[in-house]
């Protein structure tokens, strides 16, 4: 089965085999993004050990976002032995978020 996943944006987009789903997880992202994940892919007939490649949305976008999105595919592939691309097709070991711009560092209050 092959992955698509883009969390650079409040809607999450999962792609299984091309069949598209999207969910808002609001705050909770981190804590329900593998549940998520896990019931779309029983739902099409499979499981994390049936997944033979994942693409991911790398940005830019949510700095939220992308850093759970990465950490959850960086993993499976990692674990699964599983090759591992960006959304312009170019492979990778580990994926790093590209977040668009540098950190906004406000200064403090005080």
């Amino acid at each position: 089965m092959k992955i698509y996943l883009d969390t650079s944006s409040p809607e999450t987009i999962l792609k299984i085999d091309g069949k598209e789903y999207r969910y808002t997880f609001a705050n909770d992202l981190a804590e329900k993004l593998l549940e998520y994940m896990h019931e779309k892919l029983q739902e099409n007939g499979g499981d994390f050990k049936d997944i033979t490649e994942i693409t991911y949305m790398s940005g830019p976008g949510s700095f939220t976002g992308l850093r759970i999105g990465a950490s959850v595919v960086n993993t499976l592939a990692h674990e699964l032995n599983i090759p591992l691309y960006d959304h312009n097709g170019k492979k990778h070991k580990i994926i790093l978020p590209d977040y668009g711009r540098g950190a906004n560092i406000t200064k403090p209050r005080k």
